[in-house]
């Protein structure tokens, strides 16, 4: 498989569309090792239908959370320059970046800047802010428990090894590539107009296996459309709520279910003007798995490949796909 039927899709919806609306799956995660069987079959309904949904009980403290909130504020309320020493270099999925990520969707860049964490990776490029490196590490590693548990949960499913997922997602190994992302989108409050029609971040699917998002409780704006939906564009928004994780699937797991498990595309959009303008700030992470982990389907659909190529090969499509559109 090539990731172009990815791109193909990305490219038919990056219009405004419509407001849709789909029942968003919450689904308490507690008592995970006693629940297990109850919890996955929640987990498949909602992965083979939106592809997106809510979990509780997840077990990472709210105080760790907001506490991550506060230092990702702290990081990019730092002037450019001390951010700009910490750039984001092609390939690697680590460090900071402003306005640089353009979906084929729109054809324009996303309204934010951001800096990830790939562990293996970080080699100068830790901020000079007390307790931020080991804060960040400890979060990291809190979500990798969280997108485990979840993965568990779909290997049962899929007939794979239960730890399957979590051999995969390996955080020792130096071909560990699952990310951390801080985000901060733009303020809006002396916005333009014209600045209100574009997006905050154009519609996409993830390249990953597993996206675990946190969002703040008053900064909303996340949609989600169903695939069967994609092309009349109906958008379901996705109410943020501080300590409930929003988890999306990605292609990565998608072709590694062999299709049975479904990506579908989301975006953020921008406020509306009696809306809350002021900054929005979410920490999603990506679990995909390490680059040397072979990928392939319970049914053999698609051909064996490694995570690494499989992440180069979406990389390099959305590339050209964006060179065609320009």
């Amino acid at each position: 498989m090539t990731a172009t039927p990815e791109l193909n899709r990305e490219s038919r919806i990056g219009g405004i569309g419509t407001e849709g609306h789909h029942d968003v799956a919450l689904i308490d995660l507690s008592d995970f090792d006693t629940r297990k069987s109850e919890i996955a079959d929640q987990l498949w309904q909602a992965a083979t239908t939106l592809g997106l949904f809510q979990i509780t009980g997840h077990g990472i403290p709210l105080a760790q959370i907001e506490d991550a909130f506060a230092f990702s504020e702290q990081f990019f309320a730092q002037p450019e320059a001390a951010k700009a020493a910490l750039p984001l270099k092609p390939g690697t999925n680590a460090g900071w970046e402003f306005k640089s990520q353009v979906r084929p969707s729109t054809g324009t860049p996303d309204q934010k800047e951001s800096y990830q964490i790939t562990r293996p990776r970080m080699d100068g490029l830790w901020p000079d802010l007390p307790g931020f490196r080991d804060k960040m590490l400890a979060f990291e590693a809190a979500n990798w428990a969280v997108a485990m548990q979840v993965l568990t949960c779909f290997a049962l499913k899929l007939d794979f090894a239960e730890d399957l997922f979590a051999i995969a997602h390996d955080p020792a190994s130096p071909q560990y590539q699952s990310t951390l992302r801080l985000i901060h989108y733009l303020p809006m409050e002396n916005a333009k107009p014209e600045d209100f029609s574009g997006w905050r971040a154009g519609a996409h699917t993830d390249f990953d296996c597993l996206t675990l998002l946190h969002q703040k409780t008053g900064q909303g704006g996340l949609q989600v459309c169903p695939g069967h939906a994609a092309e009349d564009g109906a958008w379901t928004s996705v109410e943020p709520v501080t300590g409930v994780i929003t988890c999306n699937i990605g292609d990565m797991l998608m072709r590694w279910s062999d299709d049975r498990l479904l990506s579908n595309p989301h975006r953020v959009r921008m406020p509306r003007t009696d809306e809350y303008l002021g900054p929005r700030y979410s920490i999603p992470f990506f679990a995909q798995a390490n680059k040397d982990f072979i990928l392939q389907g319970p049914a053999r659909k698609y051909p064996a490949i490694s995570a690494g190529d499989y992440i180069l090969e979406r990389i390099r499509a959305n590339y050209d796909a964006l060179k065609h559109k320009g």
